[in-house]
Formats: C-alpha cells, structure tokens, sequence
C-alpha cells in the first residue's frame, strides 16, 4: 500500500475543529503530484526525519510569492515518509479570508498563524510548520533572494513552553518560482494585501497565465531535530527567545548559502551525491554551532 493511501486512510473519519478533511486534498493531489514529480522536479533529502510521531516544531526559509515550498514539503511527507501524517501549517489570515482558497486551505490542515493554536495542536501531538519570515519571505523582492528576513519569534516561544524539538528545513528553489520584481505598497494597501507583487506574469498577463510558475528544480533538506535546553518557562524571557532565534536564523543561512553553492542553475537537476555528502558532513552543525540547543 502506498504511503499517500494509507495517509488518506488514516484521517478518512477524522473529526477536526480547525476545517482539516482529507477529501477536498485528495481530488487535487494528482495535480499536485505533477507539479512536485514533473514540473518542479522536486528532491527531499531526509525526509524521514520529519518524526513519526508526537509533537514538533518545523521551521525554515520560505519565498516563492505564494507559499508553493510549503505545498511541496506536505506533498513529500503524504507520498515519501514511512508514516505519512497530518502537518499543520501557520498561513496567513488574508489568504485563509479568501473565498474558495481559504476553505481549501483549512481543509488542506492550514491555520490562522495564531501563537495559541499553535501551542495546542503541539500540545495534542501535532506536526505544526512555523516559517518565521511570514509575509516578509514570500514577498522578498527577487533581488534579496536566500538573504533571510528577520524571524518572528514565535516558533522558538512554542518550542520552549510544549517541549517540542525544532526540525530545521531548508528550501532551495522557492525564490524564482515567482520572481517578484517588485512590491506596489499603495497598491496592496487599498487592497489590503500584504504585498503587492510585480512579477514577468503578474499583472501583465490574465487568470490564469499570471500564475504559471517558472520550472525551478526545487531541493528540500530536512536536519536532525534538536531541543531546547531551557525549561518551559523559558517561553516568556523575551530576550533569550529573541537571542535563541537570532543564532538558529545564522545557523539556517549558512546552510542555505552553501546548498546554493552546490546548485549549477534554478533550471539544472540537482546533484544529488553532492548534495548527500554535504548533508553527511553537516548534520551536526544545528545542534553544534548554538549554545543553547542539546
């Protein structure tokens, strides 16, 4: 049986509060799978380290205009991980406002980025994805791609007050998706809008040409989780989660830089062997490099 099945089996009947049902994910999944096998071509590295079970806090870079990275990440776990599960995502209010994509999304396990959903879905032994750029990463300007914003701290306050270990991902490929030329501010503040993106597509071309990504081959890389080694109360000291976050924030651009001096273009396949073997040399470096993990 496939991994996918036994994913769509396993939450068949499952009652959830948040909107979560697997029947409207799975009619769009072969498209899905396209984009993810053909189009994007992507590779996850360690996916198995996503754990199997109980609770944990991932985090990582986020880019692309729209949030495909996180699109493809849940995709791999349904498809590639020994024992797919449910992963909660923290999406922004104004794209869960939308009609239609909002419902699909909530279905799809989507969430309000609220800091005290997230603590009780970590507290019920959920999967819960922080990308603590937000808005400030998918709406980078291409010009500022792999260059991380500030990190909200959120992700680091969550971790500390459930116990939950952090798993670092680090995307490679998500900044040229939709390269964002640039950001009308007026423009997005009558509508409302985070951002307004100027892209080669957007708004030049109608629904739906604009949204055609670029086939960027897309890399995915898991690390080893890690743990705080504070107590729960921790969570409130604003200045050592502030400190915490700042030196995970370094640790993560590191490894983004040196996946990108591996990759010989956004269009080529990505070497594999070498991507491994960096993975190998590297495993360590998260729990090594900052004082404060264990």
């Amino acid at each position: 049986m496939s991994s996918s099945i036994r994913f769509f089996e396993r939450y068949a009947n499952d009652v959830d509060g948040y909107g979560f049902q697997v029947t409207p994910y799975k009619g769009v999944e072969p498209f899905i799978r396209f984009l993810f096998q053909h189009w994007f071509g992507v590779k996850i590295a360690n996916i198995e380290r996503i754990p199997a079970e109980g609770s944990a806090v991932l985090f990582g870079n986020h880019s692309g205009g729209l949030p495909v990275d996180g699109l493809l990440l849940y995709d791999g776990v349904i498809n590639q991980h020994p024992n797919p599960r449910r992963v909660r995502y923290l999406v922004t209010k104004f794209l869960l406002d939308v009609p239609l994509v909002g419902k699909w999304l909530k279905a799809y396990g989507c969430v309000e980025p609220d800091y005290e959903t997230s603590v009780k879905l970590l507290r019920k032994q959920d999967l819960v994805v922080f990308y603590p750029e937000a808005e400030k990463g998918t709406g980078k300007l291409f010009k500022n791609r792999y260059k991380l914003a500030d990190f909200h701290t959120g992700y680091v306050r969550a971790a500390l007050e459930t116990g939950s270990p952090l798993v670092p991902v680090v995307t490679i490929g998500g900044e040229e998706i939709y390269p964002i030329l640039a950001n009308l501010k007026p423009v997005a503040k009558l509508l409302k809008w985070p951002y307004y993106p100027v892209t080669p597509f957007f708004p030049w071309l109608p629904f739906p040409l604009y949204s055609i990504p670029f086939p960027v081959q897309i890399l995915i890389c898991v690390w080893p989780q890690f743990k705080l080694n504070y107590p729960p109360e921790a969570a409130n000291d604003e200045a050592l989660v502030e400190q915490i976050s700042n030196d995970i924030r370094s640790d993560l651009q590191l490894k983004v830089n040196d996946l990108l001096a591996i990759r010989k273009s956004p269009f080529s396949k990505w070497d594999m062997d070498a991507v491994n073997a960096y993975l190998q040399s590297s495993d360590s470096a998260f729990v090594v490099s900052a004082k404060h993990h264990s």
